[in-house]
């Protein structure tokens, strides 16, 4: 990830009901939830949550799936992995290996089904 895609995420994160959302995706783990479902538990009206899912899957933290006639949201693995290991490659003295455990056992333990 570069520094802009870094940017494009965070800047996708830094609001109130996009980071809740995100906050409610990585909950859930992989099975996801359908877009009615996300704007019903975060207090935000389903036109107004259609935006911001665009927004977070914009930044690669969100993905979204067909079933049926649903749009079901899981967080994007493979896009947080990159800005976590975005945020932590400079960390530890310039060593990232001593924290790659941290952020693969966050990701496991929060996002695998």
């Amino acid at each position: 990830m570069d520094i802009n895609e870094a940017v494009g995420a965070f800047s996708g994160l830094a609001q109130e009901s996009r980071l809740k959302v995100f906050r409610l995706l990585v909950q859930v783990g992989s099975d996801g939830m359908a877009a009615g479902d996300i704007a019903k538990a975060v207090g935000v009206p389903k036109n107004t949550m259609s935006s911001h899912l665009a927004v977070l899957a914009r930044a690669n933290l969100i993905q979204a799936r067909k079933e049926g006639r649903s749009k079901i949201y899981a967080v994007d693995l493979g896009g947080t992995w990159a800005l976590l290991s975005f945020l932590m490659e400079d960390c530890c003295q310039g060593d990232p290996s001593v924290c790659r455990p941290l952020i693969e056992t966050t990701l496991a333990t929060c996002c695998s089904d």
